[in-house]
């Protein structure tokens, strides 16, 4: 997502990297600076810069590509980001970074729930990654290494820090190729087990899954048998990609076979914003609690992740919900994003309405607006091969019936199913509405009435009318 007047920003950063100081602070803009700008995979580009105060993202953008030997073809594969653990900004080629700096805490203020500490010692740093508007068929068109080996870290730092949410299938696999685009495709078992063990597993498997799940007693109990396991499982794969692509496969392809992998992900680059949903009330008189999510937002829809099971919630693809924000009424009240949805409540249809409690609800709104206007614009060519791909998380069950029906008709449920990548709308907390208005749940969200203003121009989603009758629970 690109920052505009309108400060449209995602945060959540996992990396940990605050500390790093990208843009100098020196009050003498006009003479050389140095910039650093930060790519994925521990690296970055040195920069010296004349008048920094009023260097624009466009200008550094020239400088950067060089020093990356980017070709001119895929520039637009990239963009700047400003980044810290609180907050994350794509910019826009008009902006000029040490003045967003300047701004960074204020930013923080209206966009973050992070304490005045906390804010007060966060600093920003400029990065090179991925542009979130880039099309993935025109990623995947790519040859050049260097451009691929720059996605690639991407790709695999979102894959071990769990942000990419994937099944075993795909990590084992994953974790394979990145150690044999680091060792080769020719270790042997003993150079194999030497190699893991010295980088460690979690070099190439996901954080969470090497440290496992359980207490204390349990994960050092298991923990041996547990990275046994994994070891083993990671050498299949590795075995079967020595066979499959010889002792010294180009890079190239081992590359695109990274990354194929992960276009099969549905929220492969998204830009991430943190929130939270409610948690199903576990009893008649207990309170109900909250569940931190973060939400992925792409030109291919809306996916809602639980951040502590690494599992898709809730996926939607435009032509599958309605939305829209709502500012805080009262003091103590959140800002919140809705999503409505299809549903089904005791073999009823019905919508869902699902709360997503951010101080982002208002950038993730636009953000949606934006993709799906850009989805638009775009119509026949690239925004018909989007359509036509198939996510694993998505597919819906009656897919014939929901082309023949067109506007207005109801599509197929969408699957339950035990993958990390599918959605899981029984476990979530919603509100539903029979297709006429009469409330099943006795609940209403504030401003009911305008949330089913905005939705895709071919949405095939069926939106209901709130009645006036529908009580507050």
């Amino acid at each position: 997502m690109e920052g505009g007047d309108d400060c449209s920003f995602p945060p959540d950063s996992s990396d940990d990297r605050s500390q790093r100081g990208s843009v100098a602070s020196s009050a003498t803009l006009s003479r050389a600076q140095d910039v650093l700008v930060y790519l994925f995979g521990d690296s970055a580009v040195h920069l010296t810069v004349e008048g920094l105060g009023s260097v624009t993202v466009q200008e550094l953008g020239r400088s950067v590509r060089e020093a990356l030997h980017i070709p001119e073809s895929v520039q637009d594969a990239f963009a700047f980001w400003l980044c810290s653990p609180l907050l994350e900004l794509q910019l826009k080629a008009r902006h000029q970074p040490y003045k967003l700096c300047r701004q960074w805490q204020d930013l923080l203020y209206r966009f973050t729930e992070a304490s005045e500490e906390d804010i007060s010692q966060d600093e920003p740093y400029l990065q090179y990654r991925r542009n979130v508007f880039y099309l993935k068929s025109k990623e995947l068109q790519i040859e050049d290494e260097g451009v691929l080996r720059l996605l690639y870290e991407e790709a695999r730092s979102n894959i071990l820090t769990g942000r990419y949410p994937c099944d075993p299938e795909h990590w084992t696999g994953l974790g394979a190729l990145s150690l044999a685009l680091e060792e080769g495709t020719g270790l042997d078992s003993q150079q194999f087990t030497t190699t893991v063990r010295e980088k460690k597993l979690s070099s190439f498997l996901p954080a969470h899954v090497v440290m496992g799940s359980g207490g204390l007693l349990s994960t050092l109990r298991g923990k041996s048998s547990r990275h046994a396991g994994l070891e083993q499982n990671l050498l299949e794969e590795y075995r079967k990609i020595s066979t499959s692509a010889g002792n010294s496969p180009e890079p190239t392809q081992l590359l695109h076979q990274y990354l194929n992998t992960c276009h099969s992900l549905p929220y492969y680059g998204c830009a991430f914003f943190v929130g939270e949903i409610d948690k199903p009330a576990q009893g008649i008189l207990q309170r109900s609690k909250r569940k931190a999510v973060n939400v992925g937002i792409c030109l291919e829809g809306v996916y809602v992740m639980d951040v502590k099971e690494k599992h898709v919630l809730l996926g939607l693809r435009f032509s599958e919900l309605s939305w829209d924000h709502s500012y805080p009424e009262e003091e103590g009240d959140s800002h919140i994003l809705w999503l409505e949805f299809d549903g089904e409540e005791d073999g009823t249809a019905v919508n869902k309405l699902l709360k997503i409690y951010s101080k982002q609800a208002e950038l993730m709104s636009g953000f949606i607006e934006f993709c799906v206007e850009l989805k638009s614009a775009s119509e026949g060519g690239a925004a018909a091969e989007m359509d036509g791909e198939v996510n694993l998380s998505q597919q819906p069950a009656g897919q014939e019936g929901r082309s023949k029906n067109g506007r207005g008709g109801r599509r197929g449920m969408l699957h339950r199913q035990g993958s990390v990548v599918c959605s899981r709308v029984h476990s979530l907390n919603t509100i539903s509405y029979v297709d006429n208005g009469k409330e099943i749940k006795r609940l209403k969200p504030k401003r009911a009435a305008s949330f089913f203003t905005r939705q895709t121009s071919a949405t095939t989603y069926s939106a209901v009318q709130v009645t006036e009758n529908l009580e507050q629970g």
